[in-house]
């Protein structure tokens, strides 16, 4: 029975030592996606109190980098993609992008919402491999580990050991819970 569309999961079915791999994993990728999220994210002053908002330096360096992404992409539609809809509209994509990096950062290294997370990562990773596919090996690899990686924690359900899911899940066990966690 895969794990994935199970209802109820026996709590055999899963051994200590898979539990805790998915969990290293899973804070490891979170980690790279908080770093990554933490050189583009500021805190500004609203009156008093400070909110994080997008630096204005990845705002203006985001349009550079999505026009070299698609100036020889081979994939025609994202290429088109890129150039009429994220390069206009770049603060929206700086945004998305900065704070996508922070739920999912979060949301892996805690264990909070996990699925929701790791389901947000495969499609951030989708895009990023789908918008520099064309310039080698590295990007391709990084992009496609990330994505499978993503894919092993929806799969494997990583966020039911190690993680703020396990203890709800401990603490609150109901059938909408066991769907959503």
């Amino acid at each position: 029975m895969n794990p994935l569309w199970a209802n109820h999961i026996p709590r055999e079915a899963y051994s200590p030592s898979r539990g805790l791999a998915l969990a290293i994993i899973r804070v490891v990728v979170g980690g790279w996606f908080l770093k990554a999220a933490f050189l583009k994210l500021t805190l500004e002053p609203l009156w008093w109190v400070p909110y994080p908002t997008v630096t204005q330096r990845f705002i203006n360096f985001l349009p550079k980098r999505l026009a070299e992404f698609a100036s020889e992409n081979p994939i025609l539609g994202y290429q088109q993609f890129l150039n009429e809809t994220a390069i206009p509209h770049v603060t929206l994509f700086a945004f998305l992008e900065a704070f996508g990096e922070v739920g999912v950062g979060f949301g892996l290294t805690l264990g909070v919402l996990t699925s929701f997370s790791a389901l947000v990562g495969l499609l951030m990773s989708i895009n990023f491999f789908l918008a520099m596919q064309w310039m080698g090996f590295c990007q391709q690899g990084f992009h496609l580990v990330l994505a499978g990686c993503m894919l092993a924690f929806l799969i494997g359900r990583a966020g039911r050991s190690w993680s703020f899911d396990a203890l709800i899940l401990k603490r609150w066990n109901s059938r909408w819970l066991q769907h959503l966690l």
